[in-house]
């Protein structure tokens, strides 16, 4: 890129401007977990007579986009996911059962000539034997008719409406008509059933609909045998309702399904729910940003009210993106924006801390000579630490599914947006400023001139950290340990994702003992229930899968220990989904880590790529042990949480090693053990100021993110705490230690000051 101020200036208020255009313009479409709604997801099934190929499920597709048109949803959206599913999303939708009875039906639709009553004794849901095509079918009334084979089918009609016919006592009904040589089918059907008596039950007609006779009419006697009826129409009736009258009316419009479908996945939010969420987060993100804003204006002074300015600047670009880009922002995409204002006030930090150190070196006379140094230096840490979080946000995107891969999105879109605001918006500001000529003659004001609180302390004390390595690796070891028999003592809880079952939350008017609800359930033969708080006056239900017979017997249970409760959110996972999406929680999560190998090997030196794969193997123990110990679910969510800790890790790691990189080309100095410290004492002031930034979005995001996003921020919380600790005290002793090993046998340098 042309290092011109005024190329980047232009090139800043270029993408300024688009962005708030795009952002006044342009909506963001928001996922149904925020704006209320159901999301299902069905899979093409095959059958002796049909194989669900990938043509299949697109006629399928073509199908149900017909039916849900039909049932006036706004706004709804389907997609084929692979050769065999089809995710339905239906804003505003929050009767599933409906939905889902409507778009799971086959809908085989045949008319059939009733070959008379059947004998007793038949059974009445297979073909009769040695007679091919005939069958035995109970009527509306239960009695068992034997039917020929079909004459028509429901490719054979034209048209479908509900009707009401008050005057005709018919009451609500479903008109069909035939189309083409399709009429001349039904007045031959009709007119070979009008030559039989009246009475006789060989003068019905019956219609079927998958394997059920739904009408089974008499020809009227005004009819003439061998004539039929010519108009090609008919009517379907039998006391429907007006709901059931145009389901089956829409149902016949639809067609049938070329394969049968099955429904494994359910998810349901309430849009009181969705709002709460961005209510919460909107929150989360204006304190975070605030508070955050703060302490780097308290570090950095002049060029931290700067930083914090380029903040905003972020916050438009990147949600410009994602309405550009057509992105769906879910609840856990909502709280990957959040979090990545605080990731990116590293870039800023990166960059202030390697022109402070060029200042207090007096290698650069000036403040924008500083500065220009600083962006110079840090960009290698900056680029490598970023596309270290890219890689988690593709692998949540390619391998996650459902909301979690709109977090991989807006993850994603939050560091390219971050990286932009630092390298480009905040250097324009920055060397705006200094050069001024009121901040040359006040270098202090910049907050460049001063090399901060904890570089001055660990320049007096100059302290050897890495004095004993084997110390800090048995520290790591102990807390390993004592993490991890979590998994061994407790076990992992696999949520509802991961092991199929159904999630129900409720809304209660006051806080409930959700020990009383258990027993109740248990009573009421659903042991297996877990029961647990949500928020302040809310309880989730999580259980085996559930049919909606059980569904509401669990629901009515609960009324009747915690008195009025609403219903806001309803998942269901199918046992095949769940064991499919844990295959692809640990494929993720093996890839996730071969990938940073990968990478840090080709970038580093595979000492200090092992080193930091090491620390991440570490984090990731610990943070599945303290949540195993906290009794807390692992679920899509989490596995967001910890890919995100992957990458942040990395990013500790990276910056960490860049440097010793760095101390170690310059050669004729300490040992490597020595490089090390040396690289920790100069690294120390971004990786604490980092932290702190990224502490107070993760704060206000558990605080006041709503109970949905809680375990989300708890987990990155704890991964932050453990990926700062882990990069300087476990990748740091573990480089050490595998440096030494490859060095053994050689000679080790003159005066060395520290000892691997």
């Amino acid at each position: 890129m042309n290092r011109s101020p005024r190329v980047r200036a232009l090139l800043a208020l270029a993408v300024l401007a688009l962005s708030l255009y795009v952002a006044a313009t342009v909506p963001v479409r928001l996922g149904l977990d925020l704006r209320g709604g159901t999301q299902i997801v069905l899979e093409t099934r095959s059958t002796p007579t049909a194989e669900a190929d990938s043509a299949a499920t697109d006629r399928t597709l073509e199908v149900l986009r017909g039916r849900i048109d039909a049932l006036g949803v706004a706004e709804p959206t389907l997609v084929r996911s692979g050769d065999h599913r089809i995710i339905v999303e239906l804003p505003g939708v929050q009767d599933p059962k409906k939905a889902a009875a409507v778009l799971g039906r086959t809908a085989q639709l045949t008319f059939h000539p009733v070959l008379g009553a059947a004998r007793e004794g038949d059974e009445t849901s297979r073909p009769l034997p040695k007679r091919p095509g005939q069958r035995v079918l109970p009527d509306e009334s239960g009695t068992p008719l034997r039917l020929g084979p079909a004459s028509l089918t429901g490719e054979d009609v034209k048209e479908a409406a509900a009707r009401f016919d008050q005057q005709g006592g018919a009451g609500w009904h479903v008109t069909v008509g035939f189309e083409g040589a399709d009429r001349d089918g039904w007045a031959r059907l009709t007119g070979e059933a009008a030559c039989k008596a009246p009475g006789d039950a060989a003068r019905r007609v019956a219609i079927v609909l998958d394997d059920k006779v739904i009408s089974s009419p008499q020809v009227d006697p005004s009819i003439a045998c061998g004539t039929g009826i010519r108009d090609g129409a008919t009517q379907i009736t039998g006391s429907f309702s007006p709901e059931e009258a145009r389901e089956l009316s829409l149902l016949i419009n639809g067609g049938a399904l070329p394969v049968p479908v099955e429904t494994v996945e359910q998810r349901t939010v309430g849009p009181t729910l969705g709002a709460q969420a961005i209510t919460a987060s909107a929150w989360a993100a204006v304190v975070g940003t605030a508070l955050t804003s703060l302490f780097i204006i308290m570090v950095y002074r002049l060029l931290g009210a700067l930083a914090a300015l380029a903040l905003a600047c972020y916050g438009l670009v990147s949600y410009a993106a994602l309405a550009a880009l057509g992105a769906t922002l879910t609840l856990p995409g909502l709280a990957g924006f959040v979090l990545a204002i605080g990731m990116a006030v590293d870039a800023n930090v990166l960059v202030f801390e390697r022109a402070r150190e060029e200042y207090a070196a007096r290698r650069r006379p000036s403040i924008r000579s500083a500065l220009t140094a600083g962006f110079r230096n840090a960009f290698s840490a900056i680029a490598d630490s970023n596309i270290t979080t890219l890689i988690a946000a593709a692998l949540l995107f390619f391998l996650a599914s459902g909301p979690v891969r709109g977090f991989g999105v807006t993850l994603g879109i939050g560091v390219l947006a971050s990286m932009f605001s630092a390298l480009v918006i905040s250097r324009v500001l920055a060397e705006f400023a200094a050069s001024r000529p009121g901040v040359r003659r006040r270098p202090r004001l910049t907050g460049i001139a001063t090399t901060g609180a904890v570089r001055e302390r660990l320049t007096r004390r100059n302290p050897l950290l890495m004095r004993r390595p084997r110390r800090w690796l048995a520290t790591s070891a102990a807390v390993l340990v004592l993490a991890g028999s979590g998994l061994a003592v407790r076990g992992v809880d696999l949520g509802v994702e991961f092991t199929g079952g159904r999630l129900i939350e409720y809304s209660t008017s006051s806080p409930v003992d959700p020990g009383r609800v258990r027993s109740a359930l248990a009573d009421a033969g659903f042991p297996r229930a877990v029961v647990q708080s949500s928020g302040d006056a809310g309880l989730t239900v999580r259980t085996d899968p559930l049919t909606d017979a059980e569904e509401r017997e669990v629901t009515g249970t609960l009324r009747e220990v915690a008195g009025p409760a609403d219903k806001v959110r309803d998942e269901l996972i199918g046992p095949s989904l769940g064991k499919e999406l844990r295959q692809g929680a640990l494929i993720a999560l093996a890839v996730a880590l071969g990938a940073q190998f990968v990478y840090l090997a080709a970038r580093f030196r595979w000492v200090l790529g092992s080193a930091a794969v090491v620390a991440l193997v570490h984090d990731v123990v610990i943070l599945l042990g303290v949540f195993a110990w906290l009794g807390k679910p692992v679920d899509g969510v989490f596995l967001a949480a910890l890919l995100t800790v992957i990458g942040y890790s990395v990013n500790d790691s990276v910056v960490l090693f860049d440097r010793v990189r760095e101390l170690d080309r310059r050669g004729s100095g300490p040992p490597f053990s020595g490089v090390v410290n040396q690289a920790i004492l100069q690294t120390l002031p971004r990786t604490v100021n980092t932290g702190m930034g990224a502490a107070f979005m993760l704060t206000a995001l558990a605080a006041l993110g709503g109970s949905s996003l809680t375990d989300f921020a708890l987990a990155l919380l704890i991964g932050l705490a453990v990926g700062t600790y882990s990069s300087v005290f476990t990748a740091a002793p573990v480089a050490i230690g595998l440096h030494a090993r490859s060095r053994r046998g050689k000679p080790s340098p003159e005066g060395a000051a520290v000892t691997a």
